[in-house]
C-alpha cells in the first residue's frame, strides 16, 4: 500500500511536469504562428492571441502546482521550446489551413491525455483534478475552433495532423517516463470493465 502511494505521488508529479511543458510548448507554437500571421494572415491573429493568453495562464497554473507535488520543470523542456516554435513557424508558413491543422492535431492529442489524467487523478488529487478539468474546457474550445476553421482537409492536411499528433504523443510519453501509457491503459481497462 505504501509503495502504491509513492508510485501515485510520482505519477502526479509527472502529470504536473508534462502539463507545464506542454503548455510552454503551446506558447511557443502560438507565438511563432502569430509572428508569421501578422505579416501574411492577419485574420488569424485575434484567435491565436486569445489562445496564447489561455496557454500562458495554464502554464503559470501548472508551474504554481509543482512545489506542493514535489515536481519540477521537465528535463526535455528544450524539445518543447524549440520544437513548438519550429512547428508553429512551419505550419504558419503553410497558411491558415496549416495553422488550424496544427492546432487541431495538438489539441486533440492533449485532450486525450487530459482525459487519461482526469481518470487517474479522481480520488487521488482533487485540487489538480479540478485544475485540469477547468483547463480542459478551454483546450476543447481551441480544438473546436480549429476544426471549424478547417474547410475541407485533404490527404496532406490529414497527414500533417497525424504527424503532429504522433510527435505530441511521443513528447508526452518522454516527459512522463511512460506514465502516460499506463494511464491510457488504465482508462481503457476501466471502460471495458
Amino acid at each position: 500500500m505504501v509503495e502504491h502511494s509513492r508510485q501515485d505521488a510520482l505519477t502526479v508529479a509527472r502529470i504536473v511536469r508534462v502539463n507545464h511543458a506542454g503548455e510552454f510548448g503551446a506558447i511557443r507554437i502560438y507565438s511563432a504562428q502569430i509572428l508569421v500571421s501578422k505579416r501574411f494572415w492577419p485574420r488569424c491573429v485575434p484567435s491565436l492571441s486569445e489562445m496564447l493568453g489561455h496557454e500562458r495562464s495554464h502554464c503559470a497554473t501548472f508551474r504554481a502546482a509543482m512545489p506542493s507535488r514535489h515536481s519540477r520543470p521537465c528535463r526535455v523542456m528544450q524539445f518543447w521550446s524549440w520544437g513548438g516554435w519550429l512547428l508553429g513557424f512551419l505550419t504558419a508558413l503553410l497558411g491558415p489551413q496549416g495553422i488550424w491543422a496544427c492546432t487541431a492535431a495538438v489539441e486533440a492529442a492533449v485532450h486525450r491525455h487530459l482525459d487519461d489524467q482526469l481518470f487517474f487523478l479522481a480520488g487521488r488529487d482533487r485540487e489538480l483534478h479540478g485544475i485540469i478539468l477547468s483547463i480542459r474546457e478551454e483546450e476543447l474550445a481551441h480544438l473546436r475552433h480549429a476544426e471549424e476553421q478547417l474547410r475541407s482537409p485533404g490527404p496532406l492536411l490529414n497527414l500533417l495532423r497525424a504527424a503532429i499528433s504522433v510527435t505530441t504523443d511521443c513528447l508526452i510519453w518522454l516527459s512522463t517516463w511512460g506514465d502516460s501509457t499506463r494511464m491510457t491503459r488504465a482508462l481503457k481497462a476501466a471502460k471495458h470493465a
